[in-house]
């Protein structure tokens, strides 16, 4: 009889549920948005409850199709850096904040610089930010005691999911690693850290590893899906690191680059290891797996706000011939040459993460002339997001111990043959990109298999994924881009100051 499998994943847009076989073929896939509520510049929330339901909806959709199939097990992947204070009833006493919400930002401030910060990260492998739950919840316990005085547990979206399904607060050592607050070579919540949030470990979940299985779950949630009840459920991990796994580049020296709206580049090593400079996270995919690399925010959602602030006219088009806006815009770039003839962009529209850890940078327009158009703009705009990706590179680089083998690439911007060619040009190095578009629910899935002892390495991941795209650089570009990145490079470090004044100016503004 053949077995399936069904990996779920909880982002930041929506959630989205792949059923596969167990040779990692897609079935089936399901998906269900929902809004992150954007206030003012330093708020991103959203409703648990409604990416509760986005979870059942998506099983319920795959299990009304497929009955008759035998569930071998369903494995999570969840998006990083969430947090909801929770009551003793389970109750949310806030909306879940998301890793972009900005106002613990003067408490980060504290932590990094008066609070022994930087020994704190080179323990727990995640860079002191805002994104942190680590600031976050230090913020909450500071600012607002009415809400920490009646709070039973500070959680993330998938403990909140899945205290739903078992009714046990449990965490992953995945996604701990990403709070800022679990010591990397204990495995456990880290001391100096409780004390800076506030809190004593009660008010954390328990921690457990990446491969827990968990059975049976809630049998009316599990009769209103269609599942059966003693169906395991894996407890998974991160996105960030299941994501690696489902392209298959888990060999030394092999580098995965996911842009969707935010961005990221990773590679796995077999012990933790945090970065002198705080440049980059590392974070557990299992005991004996790591992943370091660096998140940039401003992945895709830039390419949104070229199409809605600079294209409308071309969209318009775009709609009425019936074509894709985003291939529109890399067909106008693909019109310009390599290096926007001297126009460098800077595409920290919403502050960055890697390599700058700073959310006062701001964006700009560097080498502006008469001569340039719309469509250097857009060119620019394309070459300062993988500029900007390659510096958090050169830092990982700085923190490998083998050279870069390959470099496998995925995420909505892989399905663009201009933006895949741009990478390789500006990284001189060969870009590999997979069949599989649902890297993170199939590296759940991986994660479960190995999990269940049904295989006994990540080995099996080069099976299950095929590569479609190669691209290898073009000299004429590289020569271009390397001509120029030292000059994006350089501003902003320069600008450091300058960031500061701008973004404090902007701020002013809001409490006007």
């Amino acid at each position: 009889m053949t077995n399936f499998m069904l990996g779920i994943d909880i982002g930041t847009t929506s959630t989205k549920a792949v059923l596969f076989n167990e040779k990692g073929d897609v079935i089936q896939k399901e998906s269900q948005g929902y809004p992150l509520h954007t206030p003012d510049i330093s708020t991103a929330e959203q409703d648990p409850e409604e990416i509760f339901q986005a979870v059942v909806t998506v099983m319920t959709a795959i299990m009304k199709d497929h009955k008759d199939k035998k569930i071998s097990f369903v494995s999570f992947s969840s998006a990083m850096h969430s947090l909801i204070a929770v009551d003793k009833d389970g109750h949310p006493l806030t909306p879940c904040i998301t890793w972009a919400d900005n106002r613990s930002e003067a408490w980060t401030q504290k932590i990094k610089h008066e609070w022994n910060g930087h020994n704190v990260y080179r323990r727990t492998g995640t860079p002191i930010h805002p994104m942190s739950p680590l600031s976050k919840v230090t913020w909450l316990v500071q600012e607002h005691p009415e809400i920490d005085s009646k709070t039973c547990k500070y959680i993330g979206i998938k403990e909140y999911i899945f205290h739903k399904f078992f009714d046990d607060y449990v965490l992953d050592h995945s996604l701990a690693s990403a709070t800022g607050m679990m010591n990397l070579e204990k495995l456990d919540w880290d001391e100096e850290a409780l004390n800076i949030a506030g809190i004593s470990r009660d008010k954390l979940s328990r921690l457990v590893p990446t491969t827990e299985a968990f059975t049976p779950c809630n049998r009316p949630l599990a009769d209103k899906i269609g599942l059966d009840a003693e169906t395991p459920f894996i407890i998974g991990a991160s996105d960030g690191v299941l994501s690696n796994l489902g392209v298959n580049a888990i060999g030394k020296g092999e580098i995965a680059v996911t842009i969707g709206t935010s961005g990221a580049i990773r590679t796995i090593i077999d012990k933790p290891q945090t970065d002198e400079k705080g440049r980059i996270f590392c974070y557990a995919l299992t005991e004996d797996h790591w992943v370091i690399g660096g998140p940039v925010n401003n992945g895709g959602m830039i390419l949104r706000w070229i199409r809605d602030e600079f294209a409308a006219s071309e969209i318009e088009t775009a709609k009425r011939l019936g074509i894709d806006p985003y291939e529109v815009l890399t067909k106008i770039a693909d019109g310009v040459r390599p290096g926007a003839e001297g126009l460098i962009f800077h595409p920290y529209l919403a502050g960055e993460r890697a390599p700058l850890w700073n959310p006062d940078v701001r964006g700009s327009f560097f080498g502006l002339t008469m001569s340039h158009k719309k469509e250097h703009m857009i060119r620019a705009s394309l070459e300062g997001i993988i500029y900007n990706l390659y510096t958090v590179f050169l830092a990982l680089v700085e923190c490998m111990d083998t050279p870069v083998t390959r470099i496998q690439a995925t995420g909505g911007f892989a399905r663009s043959g201009v933006w895949r060619q741009m990478m390789a040009d500006i990284f001189e190095s060969e870009v590999v990109v997979p069949e599989s578009y649902e890297s993170s629910c199939l590296g759940a899935c991986i994660l479960g298999l190995y999990a269940t002892g049904k295989v006994e390495s990540f080995e099996v991941a080069s099976e299950m994924i095929g590569s479609t795209h190669q691209h290898t650089p073009e000299e004429e570009a590289a020569k271009e881009y390397r001509q120029l990145l030292p000059i994006f490079i350089d501003l902003s470090r320069r600008l450091s100051s300058d960031y500061t004044r701008i973004a404090e100016y902007q701020r002013r503004l809001i409490h006007k």
